[in-house]
């Protein structure tokens, strides 16, 4: 009865074992359990030194919260994982309500980084979102404005020469009218949820872009046929996707003038997901990958910034569109890019 009280520490995405003040594990959840390959069975009485490197350092922080000395004391230490190379991780001790009972939560720093850069990801595409969206609606008034004025304009004069200008300054302000309505578009338009197959939006995507490069460009299927339908806008994520693979399309050029053109739709299950600061069992994991030249590195941390673009006469918008729709299925969307490869990877949480 008494180690029921700890089964709450399974619904923590973090890794998290109980143990008595001489290291002795009292209980494991199941993020440790499926990090270390170890079943909790297993972990139930042995000891908390044979996973720690540095031990003295662990028994000093046991004995130390224990007695009261401090609420909790945190450290950096080695996590030793089965047939594996051991973690780096930061170490956080704290007291349970009962004597001699104490808790210690294992942060991986790979992880911690990664959920830091999510979290920084989230705030820029929100205040992004609002930046443009205020900018947009700005440029939009004076814009119709102008227009107008040109239309009036080239009614009142004879010149053909003249018209000519007025026709440049309706032009430019219809497709400055374009860019803005492609800048509202994503908070326009509802978030319209049904049931989704990734795959039909693979091959929807898929068939789009050979039916525009018909020549030179391979794209390769490598699908996981036992992933499950799960809710989402169908819609969104096509548009998501075709955003990525026309990106990739465009920076290989070369590659596909010289035949040797390659676009990758991987689909895989990632379990035990951690996604924002929550963990999921399921996650949908998609892979678009292209053998180009790779992402700029003058752009590469600011890629899913809007009216950013690495080509000549790109508006800048298709990525930031991708991150948009990704993040309102509370996923995320991230990017490894070096010459030859180029990996954007989506992870969706499943049901």
């Amino acid at each position: 009865m008494e180690m029921e009280r700890f089964h709450i520490l399974d619904s923590l995405a973090t890794l998290v074992v109980a143990v008595q003040v001489d290291a002795q594990v009292l209980w494991a959840n199941a993020a440790l359990e499926d990090m270390l390959a170890i079943s909790r069975r297993s972990l139930i009485g042995s000891s908390l030194f044979d996973l720690v490197t540095d031990g003295p350092t662990l028994l000093s922080a046991l004995e130390g919260v224990n007695d009261h000395q401090m609420e909790a004391l945190r450290f950096d230490g080695m996590l030793r994982r089965h047939a594996q190379e051991p973690m780096h991780v930061h170490v956080l001790v704290t007291r349970l309500d009962q004597a001699d009972q104490l808790l210690v939560e294992f942060l991986p720093l790979e992880q911690q980084t990664r959920q830091e850069r999510e979290e920084r990801q989230a705030e820029q595409a929100q205040t992004n979102k609002e930046l443009v969206r205020n900018l947009a609606h700005e440029i939009k008034n004076p814009l119709g404005g102008i227009r107008g004025a040109a239309q009036l304009l080239e009614m009142e004069i004879d010149s053909s020469e003249l018209k000519e200008y007025t026709r440049v300054i309706i032009h430019e302000a219809d497709r400055l009218q374009s860019l803005v309505d492609r800048l509202l578009a994503p908070h326009r338009r509802p978030h319209v949820v049904g049931d989704v197959n990734i795959h039909e939006v693979c091959e929807r995507v898929r068939s789009l872009v050979l039916a525009e490069f018909p020549r030179g460009l391979r794209v390769v299927r490598d699908y996981d046929t036992s992933l499950p339908e799960f809710r989402g806008d169908r819609e969104q994520l096509i548009q998501t996707v075709l955003n990525i693979a026309h990106n990739a399309c465009q920076a290989l050029g070369d590659s596909i003038a010289r035949g040797e053109a390659v676009i990758t739709f991987r689909t895989r299950i990632a379990r035990q997901a951690t996604l924002g600061k929550q963990r999921y069992p399921l996650a949908l994991e998609l892979h678009v990958i292209d053998n180009g030249p790779g992402v700029p590195d003058s752009i590469k941390d600011r890629i899913f910034y809007p009216l950013v673009s690495g080509r000549d006469g790109g508006s800048g918008l298709g990525l930031t569109l991708a991150q948009t729709f990704v993040q309102q299925h509370h996923g995320t969307i991230e990017v490894e890019s070096e010459p030859g490869c180029t990996d954007f990877k989506i992870l969706i949480p499943l049901p």
